[in-house]
């Protein structure tokens, strides 16, 4: 194509982005704009946070105060007749010598719903706003207070109330604490905590890793409390450099262990709640080589169930440890060639004789009882199904609720079943329904939240009565975002089925542009992803990304997204694990076979083929470039993981095994080996702060490029997290680059066909 054709393409594509545009003219509703997308335009409605209260008959959220503007009231809804009442007013939130209401991000109720808990002021902590304030408002007296007595503004983390709701344990700088609410007295129950020895929370790679922050647990009698302890000691800083905050550098250390390095040593053990000495569980093996995965009060005050993994992950030992004597025993054993997973739906029936379990030890994520001695493991929901999670357990109805769907991999739906296993599930969600739906249900399972989306149209909440799940009240219509999104001119896109041969059936989705001519030829952005995190080819409401893509269609494009084998889909252990030990390989030669299948369908130029990725989908990105340069001609690799070795070790080592012992897979698996083959147009961004795929990485590929002599193009955001938000117009920034190397390097627009 001609240099000329080319600027104007990009002068076309980029006058849509110009405000100057938008201010000669209104804008057209139909059009999508950078501008449009990331303003408040296309918000969603608010609802929530959304609690239930402990007789499953009414709920509270939080809404605008009338009577104190700028401010939130929480708000009680009966359930079955939708009678309102401000519960706790904003007036009640103001402390003693302030102004104004508190401001808070969550709140949580004591089990007596006497005692409400705040937490406010809030800081981040890698991912999430984890550090802060707390406060606590007593309902009968009216009573508000701030928990912590001298320490430090917003340094306590994941408060919680004891059982009986008289006191609150918490962590503050790597220490346990408990607060009397009615004297006011704080017992610090562990006294060694650092920013090596970790008391009550974790370190970087568990929370990022293994899903877990908060970590203590209350007994059930409020007498005790369990906790994890990990000394990071021998765990390597890796270090931020901060240059634009002052006037020098400044370095950020991370304490995060690499692939095959040494990872924080874990115990786990339980102290008193008045204070004393911890008794250590007695958990088998290196303590630097397991992980204690998982832990929580075994119905009883007496003993605790630890799910202790190997460094491999490849074995998940289900342990009863006593808090008397420490003494631990394995009742169930969970083995696989390549990982086993966690398991987050772990319920104990009433007395505590049984529990629920997840396992996919016969090729199905199934849904199981198991005795507790580990004996008797009965099978609940059916042979050749997926459970994607478990919803809830009703002991005293007898059912099993949970989220799956069996017939598409793209959709979620709500089903349960008898918890004896005896009878065919039925699906609550209506027959008719399609997409997404997730569900916040009830105590006593009468009454849930339901949220429900799907591509291309926004979320929807109701409330619904189960198990017919009739609506009795609309809580977020959208009906306005909904509207909006319908004026975009174009078709919201399609789902298909595509054979890439040998046997492989991919889920996919495609946006075409409006006006659509199938005698023509349209250039073809791959949206790609590809790990086992998660899935691109899915039936829900996908936001700014979503609209993006509907800007590059009407630009001319068509958006083509794919889900390959190792994806999470619910297709059965075997599609999600074949990719062990192959990562970079496996995954990207099944979007190289997809894309050879669509770069045949007619209405495809096979000129101007793009591909681009976030995190594993800017390393698939490169992957496809560097190992198929025949099939694309430009790809936007953003945040990517260039070599294996540089990402952490329990994601790493839980899909690709140890690097001392796979050496060759990793360098197999990791595009930077293969830099030299690179054919096309490259645009790598990367947040020089991102503490999660360190920009390391992107700096070691530029290295490789430059040595192999291949022409590229970069952009870093400085400062910038794995999410590169951070920042006045940081997101409508990235995008416009986007946008803009697109227009430039993969034109857009149909051309005459053959």
């Amino acid at each position: 194509m001609k240099t000329s054709q080319i600027l104007l393409r990009a002068g076309l594509a980029l006058a849509l982005l110009s405000p100057c545009a938008a201010i000669a003219q209104a804008p057209d509703p139909g059009v999508l704009t950078l501008d449009r997308i990331f303003s408040s335009e296309f918000s969603s409605g608010r609802f929530g946070p959304a609690r239930w209260m402990a007789d499953g008959r009414a709920y509270t959220t939080v809404e605008s105060s009338a009577a104190t503007p700028g401010a939130d009231d929480i708000v009680r809804y009966d359930a079955a007749s939708g009678a309102r009442s401000v519960l706790v007013p904003a007036a009640r939130l103001v402390p003693e010598g302030a102004d104004a209401p508190l401001s808070f991000d969550d709140y949580v109720w004591s089990q007596d719903g006497r005692k409400l808990l705040l937490f406010t002021d809030t800081e981040r902590v890698w991912r999430t706003n984890t550090r802060g304030d707390y406060w606590v408002l007593d309902l009968p007296t009216g009573a508000l207070r701030k928990l912590g007595g001298d320490a430090a503004p917003s340094t306590l983390m994941f408060a919680k109330f004891s059982p009986d709701g008289g006191r609150v344990a918490y962590v503050r700088e790597n220490d346990l604490y408990v607060e009397d609410l009615a004297g006011g007295r704080i017992t610090r129950l562990t006294h060694d905590g650092s920013r090596t020895t970790i008391n009550g929370t974790f370190d970087w790679v568990y929370e990022e890793e293994l899903g877990l922050r908060d970590g203590f647990r209350w007994s059930p009698d409020g007498r005790r409390i369990a906790y994890w302890q990990l000394d990071a000691t021998g765990v390597r800083d890796f270090y931020l450099i901060n240059n634009t905050d002052s006037l020098y550098s400044r370095i950020i250390p991370v304490q995060y262990p690499k692939a095959g390095t040494t990872n924080s040593a874990v115990r786990a053990g339980v102290v008193d709640a008045a204070g004393g000495p911890t008794r250590w569980f007695q958990v088998p093996g290196d303590p630097r080589n397991i992980y204690v995965a998982r832990l929580e009060w075994a119905a009883g005050p007496d003993e605790v169930v630890i799910q202790h993994l190997n460094r491999h992950q490849n074995t998940l030992q289900v342990m009863l440890a006593d808090v008397g004597t420490g003494a631990v025993r394995t009742i169930l054993t969970e083995r696989d060639t390549a990982w086993v997973d966690v398991v987050d739906d772990l319920h104990w029936l009433p007395g505590g004789s049984r529990f629920t379990w997840v396992s996919e030890r016969d090729g199905w994520r199934r849904v199981y009882l198991v005795s507790r001695d580990g004996q008797t493991v009965t099978p609940v929901t059916r042979a050749g199904e997926d459970v994607i999670s478990v919803a809830g357990v009703d002991e005293r109805g007898g059912w099993l609720y949970y989220l799956a769907s069996p017939e598409n991999a793209t959709r979620r739906f709500l089903y349960r079943t008898r918890l004896d296993g005896r009878g065919a599930p039925e699906r609550l969600t209506p027959a008719s329904a399609v997409g997404w739906h997730s569900y916040q249900l009830a105590p006593g399972y009468r009454w849930a939240i339901h949220t429900s989306s799907a591509f291309g149209n926004p979320p929807r909440v109701e409330l619904v009565a189960l198990p017919g799940h009739a609506v009795r009240r609309t809580l977020v219509t959208n009906d306005a975002l909904r509207a909006k999104v319908a004026a975009i001119r174009g078709g919201e896109g399609e789902f298909f089925r595509l054979d890439a041969g040998d046997g492989l059936e991919m889920d996919g989705w495609m946006l075409k542009p409006p006006g659509f001519d199938p005698a023509k030829r349209y250039p073809v952005l791959f949206h790609v992803y590809g790990e086992p995190a998660t899935q691109t080819v899915v039936d829900r409401w996908g936001g700014v990304d979503y609209l993006w893509h509907r800007m590059l269609a009407q630009q001319g494009y068509v958006v083509v997204s794919l889900d390959n084998r190792g994806t999470p889909a619910p297709k059965g252990r075997d599609w999600r694990k074949v990719v062990y030990a192959r990562m970079g390989v496996l995954p990207t030669a099944d979007q190289a076979a997809a894309a050879r299948v669509v770069r045949q369908w007619s209405f495809v130029d096979t000129t101007r083929v793009g591909i681009w990725g976030w995190s594993g989908g800017g390393s698939m990105t490169l992957n496809a470039l560097f190992r198929y340069p025949e099939l694309y001609q430009a790809g936007i690799a953003v945040a990517p993981v260039t070599d294996l070795h540089y990402y952490d070790t329990i994601y790493q080592e839980r899909y690709m095994g140890l690097p001392q012992e796979n050496a060759e897979a990793y360098r197999v698996g990791s595009p930077i080996h293969f830099a030299n083959r690179l054919r096309g147009d490259l645009l790598l961004v990367h947040g020089t702060g991102d503490d999660n795929v360190h920009y390391q990485g992107t700096e070691a590929l530029v290295n490789a490029l430059v040595a192999a002599g291949k022409q590229f193009d970069m952009m870093a955001y400085p400062n910038r997290s794995h999410g590169i938000y951070e920042g006045r117009g940081t997101s409508r920034h990235l995008y416009g680059l986007f946008t803009r190397y697109l227009a430039e390097r993969l034109p857009a627009g149909p051309v005459a066909g053959n």
